[in-house]
């Protein structure tokens, strides 16, 4: 029974940069051997094991087998007989194929090191096929890393693009992997990838520009691709790639808000307050800001001082004293509507 640390960990050791996650592969045991030495069962799928101590995972060594379309169409094998090889050679990429021994030395059956030192992304097996998911992580590390895809392996997901493989994607999946790589430094990298290889135009039909800097958090660089689609546009992405509730509801507030902003530095006092009304800047400050940041990023020339100024105007007009100094409720909306536009001709004049 040896153990070796593999995959990312070792990937990113080479690359000097921190580690904070070890996978680990344990070739030589059974499912029993781990339960005994305390070991604590996890994987559903296929033997994963939490360490007793540590809470670090460590898989049995398997090989996979392609039985079916899409993610799930695998059967697994797990046993002693499984060699360190074998659990490398099912990875996607070599610069993830590799692994280190306890003794500290470094297995790389793959030329991994190789690749990570030329920044290439190579695939390391015509198995690289069976998982289109695969693709979408080609394109997540070439925007970390800025690396490039090895020719081969671009002719191979071209190839798993046309035959109808990425139409089997997993949509959840598919947001895992696109929005970690939007989060990445290099996030153009990642478009590059997915139109060189086509798949941009199955996932991403509705962008046909994209901004030339991507900034900010997740949320904020999916609204700021999603800037000149119309709301319906937004909801078809959205709904394709499972876009989470805070990235959906703050594209969709900036584009409802899109035709304000633009006109913010001739807008009146009035048309100023129905932006802050449509972007739920009153209930939702903090999103509010975030769809302000979105709109200079998009659109430089954009007026949002005004916009920010109008903002700290109406938060200081008091709601409960014209509440109660109004002689009919049915007065105090527009009693507080109107006080608000007279604090923005005089917080935020045109």
């Amino acid at each position: 029974m040896n153990t070796y640390v593999v995959g990312g960990a070792v990937r990113d050791e080479l690359l000097g940069l921190p580690v904070h996650d070890r996978d680990h592969v344990v070739v030589g045991a059974t499912p029993e051997d781990m339960t005994r030495q305390g070991f604590r069962p996890v994987g559903k799928d296929f033997p994963v094991f939490l360490h007793p101590v540590t809470k670090e995972e460590y898989a049995l060594a398997r090989t996979e087998r392609k039985s079916g379309r899409g993610y799930k169409g695998f059967q697994v094998h797990a046993s002693p007989e499984v060699t360190l090889e074998e659990d490398l050679k099912r990875r996607d990429l070599t610069i993830n194929a590799m692994a280190r021994a306890g003794d500290g030395s470094l297995i790389d059956p793959f030329g991994g090191s190789k690749d990570l030192k030329a920044g290439i992304l190579r695939h390391v097996s015509e198995a690289f096929a069976e998982d289109p998911v695969r693709i979408l992580r080609v394109a997540r590390f070439a925007a970390r890393f800025g690396f490039k895809v090895a020719q081969e392996t671009m002719a191979l997901m071209r190839e798993m693009v046309r035959s109808g493989e990425t139409d089997h994607l997993v949509p959840e999946r598919v947001w895992q992997e696109f929005s970690k790589g939007l989060g990445e430094k290099h996030p153009e990298a990642m478009f590059a990838v997915l139109k060189e290889c086509g798949l941009y135009e199955k996932l991403l039909p509705e962008l046909t520009e994209l901004p030339s800097k991507l900034a900010g958090s997740v949320p904020m660089r999916f609204a700021l691709l999603m800037w000149p689609l119309t709301r319906q546009q937004i909801s078809s992405l959205s709904e394709r790639l499972r876009v989470p509730n805070d990235a959906r509801d703050l594209a969709m507030a900036t584009s409802a808000s899109r035709n304000f902003l633009e006109s913010a530095h001739t807008a009146t006092a009035a048309r100023l307050l129905e932006l802050l009304t449509v972007g739920d800047a009153f209930r939702r400050p903090e999103r509010f800001a975030e769809l302000l940041q979105v709109a200079r990023l998009a659109a430089p020339g954009i007026d949002t001082a005004r916009v920010e100024r109008a903002l700290r105007a109406v938060q200081e007009v008091d709601e409960e004293a014209i509440a109660k100094t109004a002689s009919s409720t049915q007065k105090i909306p527009e009693l507080i509507k109107q006080a608000r536009v007279n604090a923005i001709e005089k917080g935020a004049p045109g």
